[in-house]
Order: C-alpha cells, then sequence, then structure tokens
C-alpha cells in the first residue's frame, strides 16, 4: 500500500477495569487461554491492508504487554505509554505517528487511522472497511448501534427528569475512523477538561475539525467486554464461531474408512459443516494451512494400526508446525478401534495419549481419545459410531482443556 493509502489502528488499552472487579484488567483476562487484547489484535492483523497497530497501555504494563506480543506473535505491533485518562492515551497514540514515542521512533504517518477498543475482540473486515471507506469520504466515520435500553435523566433531588426517544438515539460503538490529519489536529485543539473527562473522539472531530461524522449501523458483535460475566459471554462466541466445522482424517484402511463414513454421516446433525479427506491430503504444512483457510480447528483422527498413535501424532505435529493454527485453539480426536474382548487392553495401550495430549497442549491443541467397540457384525457399528458421534460434538463444542489427555469408550 502506498504511503498516501495507508491505513493504521490505535487501541487504547491502559484502562484498570474497575467495573469487572479483580486486580487483572481486563485487555489482560484470559479468553479460551489467551489474553482478551491478544483476541483483538488476532482480528486487526487478518486485515492485510492495516499497516500498523499502536496499542496503548499503562506504563506498569508494557512488560506484560511485550511478553503477550512476543509469546503470541504478534506482527506490525508497537507499544506506547498511555496517559491517564482515555483521551490521553489516545492522544499518546496518534502522536507516535509524528513524534515518535518513548518506547520507539515515530512511524509512517497514514492516511487514515482506525481507533478501535482493545476489548472488542470481534470486529470484522467488513465493518473495519466500511468506517474507513467513509472516513475517506466524510472526514470521520463511527459504527452505531440501537439503543438496548431508555436513557433518562434524574434531577438533582434523584426523581425523574426526562427521558430521551430511545428510537431517536444510538449508542457510539467501535471502530471509529477517520482521516489523520483531521483527528491530529483536533486533539492539538483540545481543552485539559476536553483530555480529562471526555470519551467520545466523533465528537473532537466534530468540535474542532468542524467535520460531521457518517454514522454506521454495525453488527451486534461489536459489544465489549465491561464486566465478568462478559468475558464468558466472549469465549462463548468464540467457541460457537470455531465449533462449526470438523474435518475428519482417515487412511485407505477398511475398518477407518467404514468407521469414518459412519462418523460422518452421524456427526452432520451436530455439526453444521463436516467433511472427510484421505491422510494423503494432510501431509504438509501446506495442506493443513488449506484446512485452516476453511475456518476448520477441529479434527477426528482415526487409527487403525493396533490402536497407536502414528496418524494422530503425524497430525499434531502438523498442527504445531502451522503458524496459522495459532489464532485459535485447535481439537484433535483420537479414535481408535478396539474388538469388545480387546477393550481393556487397548486402553492401557493408550494410555501414552496422555503424555501426547501434554506435549499439544503447550502449542494450544487440545488432544482427546476415543475408543470405539468394534465388531465384525455391521448392525453393531452403527449403534458405535451414533455414541462417537455425540461424544466428539461435545468435546469440540465445550473445548474443556481438564479433560485433555482423557480416552472416553463408546
Amino acid at each position: 500500500m502506498d504511503g498516501e493509502r495507508r491505513v493504521a489502528a490505535v487501541l487504547p488499552a491502559g484502562g484498570c477495569g474497575e467495573r469487572l472487579g479483580g486486580c487483572t484488567p481486563k485487555q489482560y483476562c484470559p479468553v479460551l487461554g489467551r489474553p482478551l487484547i491478544s483476541r483483538t489484535l488476532e482480528a486487526l492483523e487478518r486485515v492485510g491492508w492495516i499497516s500498523d497497530v499502536v496499542v496503548v497501555v499503562a506504563a506498569e504494563s508494557v512488560d506484560l504487554m511485550k511478553n503477550i506480543v512476543h509469546r503470541y506473535g504478534h506482527k506490525r505491533v508497537t507499544l506506547v505509554e498511555g496517559g491517564v485518562t482515555r483521551h490521553r492515551s489516545i492522544f499518546n497514540g496518534l502522536r507516535a505517528f509524528t513524534e515518535g514515542h518513548s518506547l520507539g521512533p515515530a512511524l509512517q504517518k497514514p492516511e487514515v487511522v482506525i481507533i478501535h477498543d482493545a476489548v472488542r475482540p470481534f470486529v470484522d473486515e467488513e465493518t473495519l472497511l466500511q468506517v474507513t471507506s467513509a472516513a475517506r469520504q466524510y472526514g470521520a466515520a463511527g459504527v452505531v448501534r440501537p439503543l438496548v435500553s431508555t436513557v433518562i435523566a434524574p434531577s438533582p433531588d434523584g426523581c425523574l427528569d426526562h427521558s430521551l426517544e430511545r428510537a431517536k438515539h444510538r449508542a457510539s460503538e467501535m471502530p471509529q475512523a477517520f482521516l489523520f490529519e483531521l483527528i491530529y489536529e483536533a486533539y492539538l485543539q483540545c481543552s485539559h477538561d476536553d483530555l480529562d473527562f471526555g470519551t467520545e473522539c466523533l465528537h473532537l472531530a466534530l468540535a474542532y475539525g468542524k467535520t460531521r461524522a457518517k454514522l454506521l449501523e454495525g453488527p451486534p458483535d461489536l459489544w465489549k467486554v465491561t464486566y465478568k460475566r462478559d468475558l464468558y459471554a466472549a469465549e462463548s462466541i468464540i467457541k460457537d464461531r470455531i465449533s462449526k466445522h470438523l474435518c475428519i482424517i482417515t487412511n485407505i484402511k477398511e475398518e477407518a474408512l467404514q468407521i469414518g463414513f459412519q462418523l460422518h454421516e452421524h456427526l452432520k446433525s451436530h455439526i453444521k459443516h463436516v467433511k472427510a479427506i484421505s491422510s494423503s491430503m494432510c501431509r504438509t504444512v501446506q495442506d493443513v494451512k488449506n484446512i485452516f483457510q476453511g475456518r476448520c480447528y477441529n479434527f477426528v483422527c482415526i487409527n487403525v494400526k493396533d490402536s497407536d498413535l502414528e496418524e494422530s501424532r503425524k497430525l499434531i505435529d502438523l498442527l504445531q508446525a502451522t503458524p496459522a493454527g495459532s489464532y485459535y485453539q485447535s481439537v484433535v480426536v483420537s479414535v481408535h478401534l478396539a474388538f469388545p474382548e480387546q477393550c481393556g487392553s487397548e486402553m492401557r495401550k493408550l494410555s501414552e495419549i496422555r503424555e501426547l495430549a501434554n506435549e499439544a497442549q503447550k502449542s494450544d491443541i487440545l488432544l482427546y481419545g476415543l475408543l470405539i467397540n468394534y465388531s465384525k457384525e455391521e448392525s453393531q457399528h452403527e449403534g458405535g459410531a451414533r455414541q462417537a458421534s455425540g461424544i466428539i460434538a461435545a468435546l469440540i463444542t465445550d473445548r474443556n482443556p481438564v479433560l485433555a489427555g482423557q480416552v472416553m469408550v463408546a
């Protein structure tokens, strides 16, 4: 992207999270095993046309944020020390493009800057594109949502003074986007009261840039994490999104193909998108990248060689070597077959799955074992596959790390 068309983002992340409760600021609280702010950075990093992401953090959190950036491999991220208020922090973030900052030299000035909350992890590329395009046309743009509750104003004595007509008002959300020069000049003209008590960037564009921002109706997922219950809601949304796809990997052995086909048929009633592929189509990192691009982070790997973990080991090695897999937690259900009279001995053989699961979990991969009682009577295959499909669907949906390394029996 040429210099005149550059788009950058500023994420104010210096808040202490008082309304959340506890001693950990909400942006650093874990959501599905990863800090919330890392989830937001993932969403922005998937947008290739955003050149830089400036994260503004409290001085005491700089080292913590550096560790998060390093651990999760975030790119295009620059850290800046924040101010004592939201507007002062955003201003520090903007100044990183013109004056440099305490943690490094100045960045290349963008044409458009997106301001987004570090605790809104579900922003999508389409919304970012819409506010960016509108900012280019109008100078400023922001996302809004209908009010959920009626807004009322109390009188000094604590009684109702008046209420607003809900249909005529909107809740201001994020992201917001601005021509960089416009919002930077607006901040330069701000009073101390603006910087200390203001919260709305679009108002600054109107007050000091004489620019009426374009308001765009945004999707419902743009809410931000404010209270502790919101963390659980965020985790639930992520689980729901990444539990809709499943890939069954099997080899050409008759038993594997038979069970793979039956699982495929039964799992379609539990999971929206289910596909089955041969193990020959999942041998390289590029093969796994292609699967990830289909938004699939869930795998059923069928092992039929003396109930060992050969096929599952190969798959986990590939997942660990695939950078795209770091976006979301992967689930692998290692399926093994055993005749009823061999079930006890096969369970003992599978005890090594715990060791493999512990190693896999270090790479954000949850490995579960599933032993299916296999009978030569085809009439009994159906019941085992049906029960197994319910177990697999539950493991993928719940993604419980406590069960990693356990072997279930169907």
